[in-house]
């Protein structure tokens, strides 16, 4: 009798913590797929028209997705020349302003910008934020867009958080980047599923991988029932293995955010891949630490890997990466600057603020 009611408490306990990890998969799945949209200000595009001149031309620009949603970004173009672009790309939460520094530090060399916003993000429509499974299409369409309207001689990628893991699933469907630099990418969605899970309790990714387990399980198969997407799926270090795109990746040896191992994941899975981190910088923060190694390395890597590459840029990246090997190249930082955590009031602006 007494083994009878133990197993039917058990029963119980289990029943209700099936039922329990159930409601909280649901509504962790709905919070991530549904992010607070930051609304697009007239101080962002001011202060990228301000930027332009006689040389650059700014136009807002608009495509359509796959899915038929429409996609708007701001061009900035080099005028009455052929210059290589770079498209910039956003993290979760946020909108093309926030790539506003990115942009001034890339026009300053001669470089023209493209800064879409992500759907469900922004000016863009979309009520999903997919994580790649439909953004990689979205940044193929935006390439391909350039290709048509300003042909220029290479097209690059600069992504940020979730648009650097977007970036690094879109090199399966436009492999035509001549480079791109990913910084503080996640490695797969599960992975970063027990890092939010952790994050919650303050326990470590562990939790989510154990006693948590069933919570992103729920959360992944509510996501496919509802709204048919694989989210297991998501993946930047398995599309990161396969490619042979030239890939730099720049991570805070201090990032509370997304963990520094995710960005070793994936350098582990195609070891032509750079990776830089960036001792004492949090999520992001590469360009508010280390502004001028940041600046240098992410011009010599562009410089490098374009379709012209000059005797000074070659020079200027033996300088910057002491140690090179064809396209494997190391080396370490250490500086001294904090960085904002991205969730915080003051991350939206000074995280890509260029701090001379």
């Amino acid at each position: 009798m007494r083994a009878s009611r133990k197993l039917f408490r058990l029963s119980l306990l289990l029943c209700g913590y099936s039922a329990a990890s159930a409601v909280i998969g649901v509504f962790v799945a709905e919070g991530t797929l549904h992010p607070a949209r930051r609304p697009l200000t007239s101080q962002g595009e001011s202060r990228l028209r301000s930027v332009a001149d006689n040389n650059v031309v700014f136009e807002a620009v608009s495509i359509k997705a796959n899915d038929g949603i429409l996609l708007r970004a701001w061009s900035l173009h080099q005028q009455n020349r052929a210059a290589d672009a770079v498209i910039l790309l956003h993290g979760m939460g946020d909108n093309r302003s926030g790539m506003a520094g990115y942009a001034e530090l890339l026009l300053k060399h001669g470089y023209s910008v493209l800064l879409p916003d992500a759907r469900a993000h922004g000016a863009s429509g979309g009520e999903l934020a997919t994580y790649g499974l439909l953004e990689r299409d979205d940044i193929r369409r935006w390439f391909e867009w350039l290709e048509l309207n300003q042909s220029p001689p290479c097209i690059f990628g600069l992504g940020e958080s979730m648009g650097a893991a977007q970036l690094l699933q879109s090199l399966e469907t436009e492999p035509g980047f001549c480079a791109v630099i990913a910084e503080s990418s996640f490695s797969t969605f599960r992975e970063i599923a027990y890092d939010r899970v952790g994050q919650l309790f303050q326990t470590g990714a562990w939790l989510g991988r154990s006693i948590l387990w069933p919570v992103v399980r729920a959360a992944f198969l509510y996501s496919q029932w509802k709204y048919g997407l694989e989210t297991a799926k998501i993946s930047p270090e398995d599309e990161v293995s396969k490619s042979l795109v030239p890939i730099l990746l720049i991570h805070g040896a201090l990032d509370g955010n997304i963990p520094l191992r995710h960005s070793r994941r994936i350098q582990a899975r195609n070891k032509s891949v750079v990776l830089w981190e960036v001792a004492n910088a949090d999520h992001c923060g590469a360009i508010s630490t280390a502004h001028d190694e940041f600046e240098a390395r992410l011009i010599s890597w562009f410089e490098v890997h374009s379709s012209r590459p000059t005797d000074q840029s070659l020079g200027s990246l033996q300088e910057v990466w002491p140690i090179a090997r064809s396209q494997k190249l190391d080396a370490s930082l250490t500086s001294t600057k904090p960085h904002p955590h991205p969730q915080s009031p003051a991350s939206a602006e000074s995280s890509v603020r260029l701090h001379r």
